[in-house]
C-alpha cells in the first residue's frame, strides 16, 4: 500500500499556494482574487458563521486538481486512486496546519470533526468525502461525526440558506472542524457553519481542499502564474 507522502508528492507539482488573507487584493475570507477589495462580492454580500476558511489550494477549472476533486466522487473507473490521493492531501496538510487555523480562530484545538453533506439526499449516504475524513484520514477519523445531514429543502442554488441542512444533534460549545472538498461560490459550507452554530458550536473552523478559481475570468491567469511555488511546510495562515 503507498504511504501518505507517496500518494501526495505529486500533487505538489501543481497544488496552488492561496494568497495570505492579509493581501488587499484576494478576498478576506475564502482568498479568492478580487481587484483591490476587503471581500469577493459573494462574501461581502452575506451573514457568515464560519470563523475562517483555509483552502489548501486553488482549484483552476479544468485544471489537475479539480479533475480530481470531479473525479474522486463522479463513479470514474479512476475515482478510487483520486480518493486516496486526494485523502493523503487532506491528512498531510492537516498534520501539519491544523494548527494553524485553531491559532486563526484563537481555539486550543478542535475536539469535533465534521463534513459539508452533498446537495443531494442519495448522493449524500455514500459521498466519498465522509469516507476520507472518517476513515481514511486517521488524524481526523477518531474525531468524526456526522452532525449534519441533508434536507428536503430546495433551497436556491449558490445562496447561503440554513434550511439545506439539519444539526442531528445539539452541542455544547464545542469548536467544529468543517470540512469540504470544494468552494465556489461558498454557499454550501456558509450554510452548513450556520446550522452548527444554532446548533450549539462555539466556533467554526473550515478547511477546503479546493479554492476554485476560473483562470478566463479578469485577470486570473496571470495572477495564478505569480504564485509562490508550493509547500507542504507553509500555508495562507503562516
Amino acid at each position: 500500500m503507498p504511504t501518505v507522502l507517496e500518494l501526495s508528492d505529486p500533487y505538489a507539482n501543481f497544488l496552488l499556494p492561496p494568497v495570505r488573507p492579509e493581501t488587499v487584493d484576494v478576498c478576506s475570507i475564502c482568498l479568492t482574487f478580487t481587484d483591490g477589495y476587503d471581500t469577493c462580492y459573494r462574501c461581502g454580500g452575506r451573514a457568515r458563521a464560519a470563523d475562517a476558511v483555509l483552502p489548501i489550494s486553488y482549484s483552476v477549472h479544468m485544471g489537475q486538481l479539480h479533475t480530481a476533486l470531479r473525479g474522486y466522487k463522479e463513479g470514474w473507473s479512476s475515482s478510487q486512486r483520486f480518493t486516496l490521493e486526494l485523502a493523503a492531501v487532506l491528512w498531510r496538510f492537516l498534520d501539519r496546519h491544523e494548527p494553524c487555523l485553531a491559532r486563526r480562530v484563537r481555539v486550543a484545538g478542535f475536539p469535533l470533526v465534521t463534513t459539508v453533506p452533498s446537495s443531494d439526499v442519495d448522493r449524500d449516504r455514500t459521498h466519498p468525502l465522509h469516507e476520507i475524513v472518517g476513515r481514511l484520514v486517521l488524524h481526523t477519523a477518531d474525531r468524526f461525526e456526522r452532525l449534519l445531514e441533508r434536507s428536503d429543502v430546495e433551497a436556491e442554488a449558490r445562496t447561503v440558506d440554513p434550511r439545506r441542512f439539519v444539526a442531528k444533534r445539539q452541542l455544547h460549545g464545542e469548536a467544529v472542524l468543517l470540512i469540504d472538498d470544494t468552494w465556489t461560490t461558498g454557499a454550501s459550507v456558509e450554510s452548513a457553519a450556520h446550522v452548527l452554530k444554532d446548533a450549539g458550536a462555539s466556533t467554526v473552523g473550515v478547511i477546503v481542499i479546493g479554492r476554485h478559481v476560473n483562470p478566463n475570468f479578469g485577470d486570473n491567469a496571470e495572477r495564478l502564474k505569480g504564485l509562490r511555488p508550493f509547500s507542504w511546510d507553509v500555508c495562507a495562515f503562516e
